[in-house]
């Protein structure tokens, strides 16, 4: 039987609502902290230097936002773990890259890339006339066992629900202001020059904001260690793409009402300035984003979550394909799709199914919505 993510309900000032998170999940944040500080240590990359990759972030990170600092102090605190093992969880993407070149160690390392395929369709392609937002999460098959659904009670802002690895502060999910979220690996030849901020603070910071136009400032001002592809959107009806390279950021547009995203560079201007160092690792993502959008396009208009699982559970090419089964990868890791995650930002509705290529059950999450859908405005008399 495949575990569901257990929910994480916090609350309260950072310190106190990250000892909750802690105490609540402690066991499955334990797991996936020992999973990464060995492949670390195979890596030659024992402990000492991770704490000393941790304390090159802390400075970034705080300046970033000192109240994350905090919050990952408790929940190291509340799960009776070692605060650099948070850190670690954090920006493990980021400290994975700095073990691999550090050693100078080729593609056997143990570090197959943090693939995704997402998607979003815009209301006007969708029969409810909502927002859609969803993503397929690829990475290691045993990280099924490592995540949760983190439920954050805000009193400086709106509450957020997050799917995301026990002891991280946010991967994908939506606030109850309407703006939501996922992301994809992405790479080009700029990543790890210099030292930015760890991908999933920014995702968190995203999910902190009122406004849609400050979560846009987070990805797009937001100096980062590495590429990443972050979609964004708001259940007014708004989806945005951004293919963000550690000091740039190009902005990849709806097309007939979707937005479709692998592990590829799209836009003509980022790939114009930069090369895409990643497809050796992703060689699929080249069909993956064409499989689900041509899935989704005979029903551009009356799309529904049925629609989107549907083309997320594509299994063409398997064991490539959109929809990943366990498979081992040339670094001999056990690769999956380890979740599906279906979003209604405006229904305040998460829907997650664990290892989609072998489980097609999805269990619902909720969070209350402030969100309010405005009406179209009138034209000024003068236009």
């Amino acid at each position: 039987m495949i575990a569901i993510s257990p929910l994480i309900e916090v609350n309260g000032p950072p310190l106190q609502r990250g000892r909750q998170y802690g105490e609540q999940a402690k066991q499955r944040i334990h797991r996936g902290a020992d999973h990464y500080i060995e492949q670390l240590r195979r890596a030659d990359f024992d402990w000492p230097e991770v704490r000393a990759a941790v304390d090159e972030y802390l400075p970034i990170i705080r300046g970033f936002d000192a109240a994350y600092v905090e919050e990952m102090q408790g929940i190291a605190e509340g799960a009776g773990i070692e605060f650099a093992a948070i850190v670690l969880l954090n920006a493990r993407t980021e400290i994975l890259q700095i073990a691999r070149r550090r050693a100078h160690l080729d593609d056997t390392f143990d570090d197959d890339p943090d693939g995704c395929t997402g998607v979003i369709a815009l209301p006007s392609a969708c029969a409810q006339g909502r927002l859609l937002h969803a993503q397929n999460w690829d990475w290691k098959a045993q990280c099924a066992e490592t995540t949760v659904v983190l439920k954050v009670r805000r009193d400086d802002g709106p509450d957020l629900l997050t799917f995301t690895e026990a002891g991280a502060l946010a991967r994908c999910g939506f606030n109850a202001a309407g703006i939501a979220i996922t992301a994809n690996y992405l790479e080009c030849e700029r990543d790890y020059v210099e030292l930015g901020v760890p991908l999933a603070l920014i995702r968190r910071k995203v999910l902190e904001q009122q406004h849609f136009a400050l979560a846009i400032r987070a990805v797009q001002a937001t100096r980062k260690s590495a590429s990443n592809n972050i979609m964004l959107s708001h259940a007014q009806g708004i989806g945005l793409d951004f293919e963000c390279a550690p000091n740039a950021a190009f902005v990849v547009h709806a097309q007939d009402g979707l937005i479709v995203h692998a592990n590829h560079w799209q836009s003509p201007a980022a790939l114009a300035r930069l090369t895409d160092t990643g497809i050796a690792s992703t060689p699929d993502s080249l069909f993956r984003d064409l499989r689900v959008r041509e899935l989704l396009a005979p029903h551009t208009g009356q799309l529904s979550t049925a629609h989107l699982k549907g083309a997320l559970f594509d299994d063409f090419a398997s064991p490539w394909s959109v929809c990943r089964p366990p498979r081992v990868t040339h670094a001999s890791n056990l690769s999956a799709t380890v979740a599906m995650i279906v979003m209604e930002p405006a229904l305040g509705l998460m829907e997650v199914a664990m290892l989609p290529g072998l489980n097609r059950s999805f269990e619902s999450y909720r969070l209350e919505s402030e969100f309010v859908p405005t009406h179209t405005p009138v034209p000024w008399e003068g236009q």
